[in-house]
């Protein structure tokens, strides 16, 4: 697929700067509050929070005094739920959406001076690959009948070659490409790291739709990790 051989370029890079004699490399893991905007302007629903997770590999490369490139592989999941009504009430419906993406930072991250203890604060763009997720669906009718249902999420069989043209777009089929802001601040020891992160997500969900026409349906994540240098 041309989805795929257009990612393995940016794996190469990405190998290349991961075993750079310079970099400290770190595993990360932690907790997505995950939602999408609701509004032209970018707002989001507070109630349509979802709870997701982020793992994986960063390595921290410097670039000059106390600033650094922070860059690497991570597998996060994001998406958003609605709900109506309490559980095991007639009425009561539930709907989770939780995609899952690979997702590549390119932070600019500034650190405070020393070896231990250190404060630090960045930010820089991210781009992402949908690689899976589920819909979840759950309820309780009006005749007290439970009812429940999942189904994979669909991703568009998109590519980063075809920029004015997204492949296989459809109905309920979400873009596989997301792409957008991350901000970061935190403090790292000798071994661990501990930080908050948020991504601001610039493109829209819906397959075949116009990413620059409002913020409306857009990811939106606040993360914890917690990192372990290597």
């Amino acid at each position: 697929m041309k989805m795929k051989l257009a990612f393995i370029p940016v794996m190469a890079i990405l190998s290349q700067l991961t075993v750079s004699a310079q970099a400290q490399t770190q595993i990360r893991a932690g907790l997505n509050l995950a939602n999408i905007s609701v509004t032209d302007n970018g707002r989001v629903d507070d109630a349509n929070q979802l709870s997701s997770f982020h793992a994986g590999i960063l390595a921290d490369l410097p670039l000059s005094g106390p600033v650094n490139l922070q860059t690497g592989l991570l597998f996060t999941g994001k998406g958003s739920k609605v709900q109506h009504g309490t559980e095991n009430t007639n009425g009561y419906f539930r709907q989770t959406f939780n995609p899952y993406y690979l997702e590549i930072p390119a932070t600019v991250v500034v650190k405070t001076p020393g070896t231990n203890n250190r404060f630090f604060v960045g930010a820089g763009p991210y781009v992402a690959i949908g690689v899976g997720g589920k819909t979840k669906t759950e309820g309780q009718n009006l005749l007290g009948l439970r009812y429940s249902s999942e189904r994979s999420i669909e991703f568009s069989n998109d590519d980063p070659s075809t920029l004015n043209e997204e492949e296989d777009a459809g109905f309920g089929i979400v873009k596989r490409f997301d792409y957008g802001l991350n901000g970061t601040a935190g403090i790292e020891g000798k071994t661990i790291v501990l930080a908050v992160n948020y991504g601001l997500g610039l493109a829209k969900l819906q397959s075949g739709s116009n990413s620059g026409a409002d913020n409306d349906n857009k990811h939106r994540v606040l993360g914890f990790t917690l990192g372990f240098k290597l």
